[in-house]
């Protein structure tokens, strides 16, 4: 294979293809690195006339106008002269765009799972084949590699495939580039090994582009979207928040599971054990170097970032020798995967055991999951409070600085922000605190003017 050791793998999401205006922006970033030589690309997102991804539109079809609050009609309506628009924009042939896309929207024979994947594949599929032709009309040398040519095999479970084995060899022996050839693949889906479409879960453009990075051992992937990269905290609750320029893969992990959506996490995992770089980068303010996820970086601050999970509620369990208890927590664990409530921390104390969810998943089950509790497990007492928002202090210096603790708790002290729980991470780079709902921002804000606003 003719692979260079500069290659980039980039992805391009739902905003930076949203319209022609976006593509455009995509184009010249791609014309300023040759290197830039896998371009993977979403389904167009929403933009200021069609206030729905195209996705949603093609879920909406295929469950006959079920999941959104238009009909299935409406949708096609909207997909059709959104891809239209785009085609008259671009300057593209619309017969080889439109044509194919109305018949196989039209005249779908798939039972219910396969028509929801193939119908959700099409955003991208299509996408990708009307970026590949506006590229070649500008004189690129491109190709189109569709998954279901080049193999991207997924499991059978069409609407939440998981990538298979052989699907990295597919890639390494399909992806044979000539000198100045770039590669566009659409993103999301693959096939099953009966060649039959498949999906992976939403965001999974992300995945697409993080498993070709791996397959083509990439000097590193670019994820463009659009946000200059990760931020400190949430730049909506403070404006003034600068974007982190590294992280590590452990690090954006622990932010991202309190609330830093920044893109799939199970991309990172192969580029993480290869340890190919990933950056996460503006396509509107590509100037900017963005954040760059590395499998190891030295510490050079204590705390990198603030992240914040609303809407938390905490069961707090008491009972008398519950230490003494062998598979006690097992079981109570087993009767939240039972209600299919998915579970976040669990502090502890030698008779005392507490559970944080989040509060829209007890909804309608909190009565049963208390009676099911008591009766299995017979404790003591249930006491359950609402209304919790989780604050989480990550950086991989603080492993070797607990000091920052302090710091946190004191600059709550001072302004009189009390807390309802307090728990480290047995990584020691991590730290959580429990506030009420109601103070969640005013408690945010002071950590971050107090640890990290005058950091430098």
């Amino acid at each position: 294979m003719n692979r260079r050791k500069n290659m980039k793998v980039c992805k391009f999401g739902g905003s930076s293809v949203k319209n022609s205006i976006q593509i455009k922006k995509v184009i010249e970033i791609l014309k300023d690195d040759k290197n830039r030589k896998v371009i993977v690309v979403s389904a167009p997102g929403r933009d200021e006339k069609y206030n729905e991804k195209i996705t949603d539109h093609l879920l909406n079809i295929s469950k006959d106008g079920t999941h959104l609050e238009i009909s299935s009609k409406e949708s096609y309506n909207a997909i059709i002269n959104k891809y239209t628009k785009l085609c008259e924009d671009l300057q593209i042939d619309k017969s080889k765009i439109i044509e194919p896309l109305k018949e196989q929207l039209t005249n779908c024979s798939l039972d219910k799972e396969k028509k929801e994947a193939f119908f959700l594949s099409r955003g991208e599929h299509y996408n990708a084949k009307l970026i590949y032709l506006y590229m070649k009309k500008l004189g690129f040398k491109i190709k189109l590699m569709l998954p279901e040519e080049f193999g991207f095999l997924l499991s059978s479970c069409y609407t939440n495939g998981k990538v298979q084995e052989k699907t990295y060899e597919n890639i390494k022996n399909h992806f044979i580039l000539e000198e100045e050839q770039r590669v566009i693949v659409p993103g999301f889906y693959g096939i099953t090994n009966e060649n039959e479409i498949a999906v992976m879960s939403r965001g999974g453009s992300d995945l697409t582009g993080g498993e070709l990075a791996y397959a083509l051992d990439a000097q590193i992937y670019e994820n463009w979207t659009d946000t200059n990269g990760v931020y400190e905290v949430d730049p909506r609750i403070i404006p003034q928040a600068e974007v982190i320029p590294r992280l590590t893969f452990k690090e954006l992990r622990l932010l991202s599971s309190k609330g830093f959506n920044v893109f799939h996490f199970n991309a990172m995992l192969n580029c993480k054990k290869s340890k190919i770089p990933i950056r996460v980068r503006n396509t509107n303010n590509p100037s900017n170097e963005g954040t760059l996820i590395l499998s190891e970086r030295v510490p050079v601050e204590k705390l990198v970032g603030i992240a914040k999970l609303d809407n938390m509620a905490s069961i707090h369990i008491q009972k008398d020798m519950l230490g003494e208890e062998v598979g006690f927590t097992a079981e109570l664990l087993k009767i939240f995967e039972e209600f299919n409530i998915n579970t976040h921390h669990y502090p502890t104390d030698k008779d005392d055991l507490a559970i944080l969810v989040e509060q829209d998943d007890l909804k309608g089950k909190i009565n049963n999951l208390r009676r099911e509790i008591d009766k299995r497990l017979k404790p003591d007492n249930i006491i359950i409070t609402y209304s919790l928002a989780i604050i989480t202090l990550v950086g991989i210096g603080l492993k070797e600085d607990s000091f920052t603790i302090v710091d946190a708790l004191y600059a709550l002290k001072q302004n009189n922000i009390s807390f309802e729980m307090f728990d480290m991470s047995p990584s020691k780079i991590s730290f959580h605190i429990g506030v009420s709902q109601n103070i969640a921002d005013i408690a945010l804000k002071t950590l971050y003017n107090n640890l990290l606003e005058n950091k430098g």
